[in-house]
This record gives structure tokens, sequence and C-alpha cells, in this order.
């Protein structure tokens, strides 16, 4: 029975993707944050059952990557499309840039993919990250549309601009070489764990005090952190 439990956590996230992808086609912002952050929930919780319960087994391995290509690959792909849809004729008049531009959006979803399938037969990353991973990527994208959505006072032809670049930069961030830290604390011991710590933190304050952006904006820092560590700008 117990080696059920990791697998059926494991639907519960692709349950919950599939929740916030269709809440992300319906433009409700709020929702699809909560919504990915509970498949990520469940998503860190598959794997902690796994090694609790010595469950491991290769379909869960392959249902791991097809859920997390729905909750943090297609989700916030849609998430990215339907803002995208909303606003891009704030930068053309043109229909068929209003039309077709937007799907953009879904380069997020391919290289979510190549991340994924990337990571599998990559036997580097058993510690680390070798480029931004998938849930890292997807939070970063939903709480961006959120706080563009709903806490921005005008979308400028600016922003949209830099919406369009950021889809560039993290599709490719995401199949970049750059290691960055796990995000996984294995045990609670402040050493090996200041950046989690830190990082973790700032989330919370900034959370608090600018609300969902906050997230967002952890994942910036959290990209700064990896590369600064890269450069031997920090010390490991």
């Amino acid at each position: 029975m117990k080696k059920h439990i990791p697998n059926t956590l494991t639907s519960l996230n692709l349950f919950s993707g599939s929740i916030a992808t269709v809440m992300a086609f319906q433009g409700e912002y709020t929702w699809v944050v909560v919504w990915v952050i509970i498949a990520a929930l469940f998503d860190f919780s598959d794997g902690f059952a796994a090694r609790l319960l010595k469950a491991y087994s290769p379909i869960g391995k392959e249902l791991d990557s097809l859920a997390d290509m729905v909750s943090f690959g297609l989700a916030p792909s849609i998430a990215a499309f339907r803002f995208l849809s909303d606003n891009t004729i704030r930068i053309s008049q043109n229909p068929i840039i209003v039309e077709y531009l937007p799907y953009i959006a879904f380069l997020l979803a391919i290289f979510s993919a190549l991340r994924l399938a990337k990571f599998n037969v990559d036997e580097r990353q058993s510690e680390s990250f070798i480029g931004l991973n998938t849930p890292a990527n997807a939070m970063f994208w939903v709480s961006f549309c959120y706080g563009l959505a709903y806490k921005v006072p005008m979308i400028t032809p600016s922003l949209i601009y830099t919406f369009l670049v950021a889809i560039v930069v993290f599709s490719l961030l995401m199949v970049s070489e750059i290691p960055m830290f796990s995000l996984k604390i294995k045990n609670i011991k402040f050493k090996g764990n200041e950046y989690r710590y830190f990082l973790a933190a700032f989330i919370i304050v900034a959370t608090i005090t600018i609300g969902v952006l906050g997230i967002a904006a952890g994942i910036l820092l959290y990209i700064t952190l990896s590369i600064f560590q890269q450069t031997g700008m920090l010390k490991k």
C-alpha cells in the first residue's frame, strides 16, 4: 500500500496543475497562484514520501515529470498567454500581431519540457540544479501575471516589451548550464542552508510588504544568488 503513496501525491500535483490551467484560461490569476503553490507542495511531498518510505519506481519518476509539465510548464504558459491576449493591443493595432503575438508565451511550455527531459537524463543534478528549475520558473510567472493584472495601475507598452523579453530570457535560463542551488532543505541546520534561509526570509518579508509579487521578486533573487555564487562573487 505504501508504495502507492508517492504516486498518489504526484497525481494530486497533476490535479492541482490542471485546475491552475483552467483558472489561467479564465484569467483568474489569484487562483492560478493558489493552485500552482498547492501543486508545488505536492511536488515536494511526493519526493519526500518516496525517500521516507523507500518507495522509488521508474513509473513514479516518469509520472513526476508529466505532472510537472502541466503544473509548472503549461499552467504558467497559459497565464502568460492570457495576459498577453488581454494587453497586446497596447503595443500594436495590427490585428495579426494582436492575434498571434501572445502565442510566444508557449515558449515557456516548450522549454519547460526540454528542461524536464534534460533533468531526467542529466546525472549532474542530484544535489543541485543546472539551469532554472520548472517550479521556480512557474512561481515567477504566475505571481508576475497576478501582480501585473491586479497591482500595477497601468499596463504600459514598456511593460509588455519587458514581459516578452522575460519570456525569452526565462526560457533560455531553464536549459542553460548555470548551476543553481537546490531549494530543498535536507536538514534544519543553518550551516549549508544559508542561501535557502536567506531566500525564504526575503520571500516572506517581500510577500508581506508587496503581496504576491514578492514571490516573483524572490525568484529573481534566487537566480541572482545562484549566478553570483557560480561566478565566485559569493562564497560557497
